[in-house]
């Protein structure tokens, strides 16, 4: 490709009008003069993407599942557990590489033998004719349009 552009620019055109019939930037063809022959693309052979060097180990992640799920502490959040443990003058990790830990593990769910508490909204109340539904506030009784509300004064 770097041949066609220097037969063209030698026979008369221009650099910048080569490079857009062959859908090459200038900045790319100069960056490839640059650096000798062309050279095969290198991104997939490097991983840019290192691990932290602070990354916990497999051991211990596991220490943290065996601390979060003893008899002691199985109850009771990573947020309830670092500080009992810092109380006792342990220091595993903190609160949240607990959470972290926990999530991965699939452990974060309600932690203890009480179920969580559900969440159910109250039936709608519907009146169909008058003297069948009462309330002591009627701030925003809604009204068959919507947007508009009977306002108490």
């Amino acid at each position: 490709m770097i041949g066609w552009i220097n037969e063209a620019c030698l026979e008369g055109a221009r650099q910048s009008k080569a490079c857009e019939v062959l859908e090459v930037s200038s900045r790319t063809l100069q960056r490839w003069r640059e650096n000798g022959p062309v050279k095969a693309d290198g991104r997939g052979k490097l991983d840019t993407r290192s691990k932290p060097h602070n990354k916990l180990s497999p051991l211990e992640q596991q220490r943290i599942l065996d601390i979060a799920n003893s008899r002691e502490f199985s109850h009771l959040s990573p947020n309830q557990i670092v500080p009992m443990l810092a109380d006792q003058g342990q220091y595993i990790a903190s609160e949240s590489t607990f959470y972290r830990v926990l999530r991965e593990a699939d452990q974060l769910a309600h932690r203890g033998k009480a179920k969580p508490p559900t969440r159910k909204r109250p039936a709608p109340l519907q009146a169909n004719g008058p003297n069948q539904l009462w309330s002591w506030d009627i701030t925003y009784l809604a009204t068959t349009v919507k947007g508009i509300f009977f306002i108490s004064i």
